[in-house]
């Protein structure tokens, strides 16, 4: 798929945006602020600055249990996380004094059950543009499951728009996934496998917040048997478009802690499970670009490079960190101009649509 395809750089101009986002791994809020410049034909961008707020102790543990809560506590959470959000990006346009134009706001997903067409991100963007005075895009995922798709994958359009020099476009998050254009041209993406959601669990036994590098998982040994039984589950039979969320990553990942497996053990296995599900995903040689916080876990990426056909190519570190917040910036600039940024090849919707709610200061 060419970006001349899908966009209408004549209808752009250039703005900032302040991509936020908030990942399964709940490592903090993400903000990426980025100037976006249709330009000879290309859509040019350059990340003017990015960082990671951590989340308060009180408001991690909430949203760390929020999908076994009641809508009463998912409500206050909500407000909880809007007004962090709010005092966040304020104190981040202050201290960097960068001019916005557009704030695009994932918000957190709280549950995604598209097989029950439902999927919930919470972060009360109307509020937000009051109390900042500014625009937000918000509320990306809602309309694709409207039109019958995933709700996910989205971030294919930036793919497509921003990084179509490599075959395979690989995001290491809470969840892996991936986006490739198909022997017909068209854009594909689907989650692959879990990925930082089961390794930050088990290291969480070993009392470290994850496993810096995978040196918890080379201490480790594969367990065959528990090898075999996530190999074996359903999803990985199914044909994209498909998508996962926490909860089915809680069901069949995490072992209870009276479940006698090492951690050491758990994290060996689950490195080589999602190294391996990886290489069955992409089978192909070509260029594979890697991003998502697993992009640091040297163990993990050995393993790929092992097991893959693929010449794996590991940017900076800003894009590494920060690539889903920039590619929902991307989103909330081409929903301002009314420009597609969802493709139904990638999440399984009836066509291509601009989606994402617009609230005004």
């Amino acid at each position: 798929m060419k970006p001349a395809d899908i966009l209408q750089l004549d209808a752009l101009d250039p703005l900032v945006v302040l991509g936020i986002m908030s990942g399964t791994s709940l490592d903090g809020l993400d903000l990426a602020a980025v100037q976006f410049t249709p330009q000879d034909d290309v859509l040019q961008f350059h990340i003017l600055h990015a960082e990671t707020r951590p989340y308060p102790p009180s408001l991690h543990q909430a949203l760390d249990n929020i999908i076994h809560q009641s809508d009463e506590v998912i409500r206050q959470t909500e407000r909880t996380w809007t007004d962090f959000a709010i005092d966040t990006v304020r104190d981040f346009i202050h201290t960097t004094g960068i001019h916005i134009h557009l704030i695009a706001s994932h918000g957190h997903t709280v549950f995604h059950q598209p097989e029950r067409a439902l999927t919930l991100q919470i972060g009360d963007g109307s509020a937000m543009a009051i109390a900042l005075r500014l625009p937000v895009v918000w509320d990306f995922r809602t309309q694709d499951v409207q039109l019958g798709g995933q709700g996910a994958p989205l971030v294919p359009i930036g793919d497509v728009l921003l990084f179509s020099q490599y075959q395979y476009c690989l995001n290491l998050g809470g969840i892996a996934n991936v986006s490739f254009d198909d022997e017909h041209g068209q854009r594909i993406a689907f989650d692959i496998c879990p990925c930082n959601l089961v390794l930050n669990y088990y290291s969480r036994r070993l009392h470290q917040p994850y496993d810096r590098g995978g040196s918890l998982a080379e201490k480790g040994q594969i367990v065959p048997e528990l090898l075999n039984q996530w190999e074996q589950l359903e999803y990985y039979q199914l044909p994209p478009p498909k998508s996962l969320g926490r909860e089915w990553v809680e069901k069949h990942f995490f072992l209870p802690d009276a479940e006698a497996i090492d951690p050491h053990d758990a994290l060996r296995t689950a490195t080589e499970h999602i190294a391996r599900q990886i290489a069955r995903a992409c089978p192909h040689s070509g260029k594979m670009l890697i991003t998502g916080g697993g992009a640091f876990n040297t163990f993990l990426i050995k393993r790929i490079r092992t097991l893959s056909s693929c010449t794996i190519d590991i940017p900076d570190d800003y894009l590494v960190e920060y690539k889903e917040a920039l590619i929902f910036a991307l989103m909330g600039y081409l929903r301002w101009y009314g420009q597609i940024n969802v493709l139904y090849s990638a999440t399984g919707a009836r066509y291509n649509h601009s989606s994402g709610k617009i609230a005004a200061p």
